[in-house]
C-alpha cells in the first residue's frame, strides 16, 4: 500500500540568498474511491492511511449505516490512479445508498458540491444526547499534548489531526489526513470499530470549525467539539440547533466558547 508520506528533493532558499537542495517529506494526497455494494459513491482526496477507519467513519457521517457492525467487509484495492475502497454493507442499508446516490451528482470533500436539493444539503440533525465533563483546564491540557500524536504532521507539516480526548484532557485516539473532514471521519470510524463512546470526553480538531465538521460531530453523538481555528456562521448555527457544545480558536493561552 502507498505510504502516507514520500521524500522528494526541493530547493531551499535562505533570506541571505543561499541555496541548497534538500530532501523533504511530502504528505501523500491521492484519490480514494468509495464503492458500496458495488455502487460507486464518491471519490475523496485523502491520505492513504487508516482506510478502514476512514470507510467506517465516512459511512456513518453519510448516514449510510447506524453502527460499525452494519459493515460486512472493507476491501482496499490499490490501482495506478489511487485506492478503491470496496465496502460491503448489510442488505438493509442498500436503500440508503441508493437514495443518497440519487441526490449526489459529483460531491467533493467540501461536502456540498453537486448536491441538487438544498433541503438534502442541510438535512435535520438529531439532538446530541451525550454529555462532556471536560473543563477548560482539560482542553488546555489536550492542546498541549496533541502535537505528540501528530507524527505525520511533524514529518510533513501538511496534515490535519482529529483526536478523541478524555474528560481529563488525555489524548486517547488520534488520526491524521490532508483533509480535515477525512481526519475526523477516520477518528469517528476508529472509535466505532473499537466500540468506544465519548465517555464524558470531547473531540479536538487541528482545523477551523466548518459546518461539515459540526454535522459529523453531531451524527457521532459527540458532546463537545473543540477546534484550534475559528468557526463559520453555519457551524455555530447548526451546533446550537443540535445542542453541541462548541469551543473554537483554542490556543495554548486562550479559547472562545461559541
Amino acid at each position: 500500500m502507498t505510504t502516507p508520506a514520500e521524500r522528494r528533493p526541493v530547493e531551499r532558499v535562505g533570506s541571505d540568498g543561499t541555496r541548497a537542495t534538500i530532501d523533504r517529506a511530502i504528505a501523500v494526497e491521492m484519490p480514494i474511491a468509495l464503492e458500496f455494494n458495488g455502487i460507486g459513491y464518491a471519490v475523496m482526496m485523502a491520505t492513504p492511511a487508516d482506510l478502514e477507519d476512514f470507510a467506517t467513519g465516512f459511512s456513518l457521517s453519510e448516514r449510510l449505516i447506524d453502527r460499525a457492525a452494519d459493515i460486512v467487509d472493507i476491501d482496499a484495492h490499490e490501482t495506478p490512479q489511487g485506492v478503491l475502497l470496496r465496502v460491503t454493507l448489510i442488505d438493509d442499508r442498500l436503500p440508503r445508498v441508493m437514495e443518497r446516490v440519487r441526490h449526489r451528482v459529483s460531491e467533493s470533500s467540501c461536502g456540498l458540491c453537486g448536491i441538487e436539493n438544498l433541503e438534502t444539503a442541510l438535512r435535520p440533525l438529531p439532538a446530541v444526547a451525550a454529555t462532556s465533563d471536560a473543563d477548560e483546564a482539560a482542553i488546555f491540557r489536550a492542546l498541549g499534548r496533541l502535537r505528540d500524536h501528530q507524527p505525520l504532521n511533524a514529518e510533513t507539516g501538511a496534515v490535519h489531526a482529529a483526536a478523541f480526548c478524555s474528560a481529563q484532557g488525555e489524548v486517547l485516539i488520534a488520526r491524521e489526513d490532508v483533509g480535515r473532514h477525512n481526519a475526523f471521519d477516520k477518528l469517528i470510524g476508529a472509535m466505532a470499530r473499537d466500540g468506544r463512546s465519548w465517555d464524558g470526553g470531547f473531540a479536538l480538531l487541528s482545523s477551523r470549525c466548518s459546518f461539515e465538521l459540526v454535522e459529523k460531530a453531531v451524527l457521532a453523538d459527540c458532546p463537545l467539539l473543540v477546534t484550534v481555528s475559528a468557526p463559520t456562521s453555519l457551524a455555530v448555527t447548526r451546533a446550537a440547533e443540535a445542542g453541541l457544545r462548541l469551543i473554537v480558536l483554542a490556543r495554548p493561552d486562550a479559547l472562545l466558547i461559541a
